[in-house]
């Protein structure tokens, strides 16, 4: 399957001419080499998922394709807002190492919480365990 995307269909798009598009990457080859890139040729839901191991393998695919640091580079001047653009994930418009997972984020780190349970027995203060651990006494 190939996804074709025009600059031109979003409006606004061009006006500071600043932004790289992706007819700016991939023209500069030949439509043999430009249509056969892993971007047109596996799913795009791979390279806008929310799942890991398909981010994972969005990135894999862009390892070898001889384009990945003119796509990176013009996903960064172009703010993308999510997907994986030349090997990295974006969100907001920046690349980040990973997406957050999906549903209420923890209260604390456990690292964080085993820092406090070492802090509480100095100040006599007794801490009830989250998620069915019995209570521990402060000495």
């Amino acid at each position: 399957m190939s996804v074709l995307f025009s600059e031109l269909l979003i409006p606004g798009w061009a006006e500071d001419g600043s932004k790289t598009g992706l007819g700016d990457v991939t023209g500069a080859y030949g439509s043999d080499v430009a249509f056969n890139l892993p971007c047109h040729t596996a799913d795009p839901e791979l390279f806008f998922s929310e799942k890991s191991n398909e981010i994972d393998v969005a990135k894999s695919l862009c390892g070898a394709c001889p384009v990945r640091q003119q796509c990176l580079d013009a996903a960064l001047s172009r703010q993308e807002p999510c997907g994986v653009w030349g090997g990295e994930l974006f969100e907001d418009g920046v690349v980040i190492a990973r997406k957050r997972t999906v549903g209420r984020p923890r209260l604390a780190p456990a690292a964080v919480i085993s820092e406090i349970e070492e802090v509480l027995p100095a100040l006599e203060i007794s801490v009830v365990a989250v998620e069915g651990e019995e209570e521990s006494d402060a000495a």
